[in-house]
């Protein structure tokens, strides 16, 4: 794609295809982490990604154009749509810098807030008690409207969302690959994105049902795929293999292995500053049930999990690269410090260069 020499072409042949990996030097991957609003922070590194992309390429150049897949879990399935849903000429319905119109404009209204408070707290715990925090009302008709009937094979680049079906208890992970030879798999963007941003407690499971020509169906039991995955990088390295393996001629079909010395990966969590260093040993050490699932106006054994997930992956990855000799074709971006945190919301462009200054 672009970043296999294709960005000039893509940025003005509008209705031309995406080419695949095969015809570049590196199978380009984006990773987005899930993180509930938090998906701010990713959007505005995006943006500010393509804005530099423009400015080497020309202002009609995408995100899309120069990854050949982009994965996301959670609210960044969200992200991962808008940057891969195809307009009329099968270009990008959505630049970057809209990721972040849609956050400023809709959080408050997909994540309302009670004002602080006693009886505000009262009332959440109530309301934990007795079912999801949010309706997911806004949330899920905000998509459909965003994301109309288009399917997941319909996308301008390959994209891969994971999500968590609880009736089979086993992850689901869906993926333009699969879904163009497996009808079953080819759901809306908007069921998919609705299923992965269902994270337990918050938004309410998601049912939805797929029909093939043949007559065939299947039904899907999901929530949130932070559940299974909540930083996406190795299942999207994954279903690649997968791809490779099943000789798709997308990739080079003389190598009968994926060889990961071609990949080039951005993985972009969604920072980790407001429960760093939140909860101690001596505090958890007296929690029984109910505390673990509700501390403070916070989900510990949720955010735990989240975050473990997210940081094994980082760490599976770093090795395997650095095993590879490859160190310079894996990214990782989190914000980790409160003072770092701060800093990007003030210049997000200072905090993206001092940590991508070698990909330019």
């Amino acid at each position: 794609m672009a970043s296999n020499g294709k960005a000039a072409n893509a940025a003005t042949a509008t209705t031309v295809p995406q080419p695949p990996p095969s015809k570049g030097k590196l199978v380009t991957i984006l990773s987005i982490d899930g993180g509930g609003i938090s998906g701010l922070i990713p959007a505005t590194i995006i943006a500010c990604l393509e804005a530099k992309l423009q400015k080497l390429d020309g202002p009609d150049a995408r995100i899309a154009d120069y990854f050949d897949v982009i994965t996301g879990t959670s609210t960044s399935a969200l992200l991962t749509t808008m940057l891969a849903a195809p307009d009329e000429n099968k270009r990008p319905l959505f630049a970057a810098k809209d990721l972040n119109t849609f956050y400023l404009e809709n959080g408050p209204k997909i994540f309302p807030q009670r004002k602080a408070g006693w009886l505000s707290t009262a009332m959440n715990l109530v309301s934990t008690m007795r079912g999801p925090k949010y309706d997911g009302v806004f949330l899920h008709d905000k998509i459909k409207k965003l994301t109309h009937d288009v399917r997941i094979a319909d996308t301008v680049t390959n994209v891969i969302v994971p999500a968590f079906d609880v009736k089979y208890l086993q992850p689901v992970i869906f993926s333009t690959y699969e879904a163009k030879h497996d009808p079953l798999k080819n759901a809306h963007l908007a069921d998919i994105c609705i299923s992965t941003s269902a994270a337990p407690t918050y938004f309410p499971a998601h049912f939805f049902k797929t029909e093939a020509p043949n007559g065939k169906s299947r039904e899907f039991h999901l929530v949130d795929g932070g559940v299974a995955a909540n930083n996406p990088t190795m299942v999207a390295m994954s279903m690649l293999t997968k791809e490779v393996l099943r000789r798709n001629s997308d990739f080079h079909l003389s190598r009968h292995s994926a060889d990961y010395r071609d990949y080039l990966i951005i993985s972009i969590g969604t920072g980790s500053a407001k429960q760093a260093q939140k909860y101690t040993a001596h505090q958890c050490a007296k929690w029984g049930l109910f505390q673990w699932l509700y501390h403070g106006g916070f989900n510990p054994i949720i955010d735990i999990f989240s975050h473990a997930s997210s940081d094994m992956v980082d760490i599976h990855a770093a090795v395997l690269f650095e095993a590879l000799h490859s160190e310079m074709s894996y990214l990782r971006i989190q914000l980790y410090l409160l003072i770092k945190l701060k800093l990007f919301l003030i210049s997000p462009e200072f905090v993206i260069d001092n940590d991508m200054h070698y990909i330019y």
